[in-house]
């Protein structure tokens, strides 16, 4: 795992629209997420050094509060604890910011992410209904305070 730069902009672009086919970031949004003054984005590296993985934190130092942007691991890489992996990971950076709570927001038909993120103390707080467009799949907003 490493930090992500603007040169993994085309490995990221690939997983996110074979992961989120119908609803992916623009590879515009995706580069100024990686550009940004607030973010922390991250890859995953298998041995021979292509991305498998990717995942975002947004937490402007000082505020408190953090966000998980994304996460996301290219299908022959799941069910390895690489988004776990990516996942802590995040969530060490968040604490190292100084955010005592993490926001994020999964699709409802994706139980197997909503159980990870479980795994490491987040709580369903809210949904938002047809979120994800456009599918129209309600949104499962999570919260976790961080020790």
């Amino acid at each position: 795992m490493r930090a992500a730069t603007a040169s993994d902009l085309d490995a990221i672009d690939a997983i996110e629209r074979a992961t989120f086919p119908t609803d992916a970031w623009s590879r515009e949004l995706i580069a100024a997420e990686l550009a940004g003054a607030h973010t922390h984005y991250l890859v995953a590296v298998d041995d021979a050094g292509a991305v498998i993985g990717y995942a975002g934190l947004l937490a402007p130092r000082g505020s408190g509060q953090g966000d998980i942007q994304t996460i996301a691991v290219a299908e022959p890489a799941r069910r390895q604890g690489i988004g776990a992996a990516l996942l802590d990971a995040l969530l060490a950076e968040a604490r190292a910011r100084a955010a005592f709570e993490v926001f994020l927001e999964v699709r409802a038909d994706n139980p197997g992410a909503e159980a990870l993120y479980a795994s490491r103390g987040f709580e369903r707080i809210a949904v938002r209904p047809r979120y994800y467009q456009p599918d129209g799949v309600d949104a499962v907003v999570m919260k976790a305070v961080l020790s």
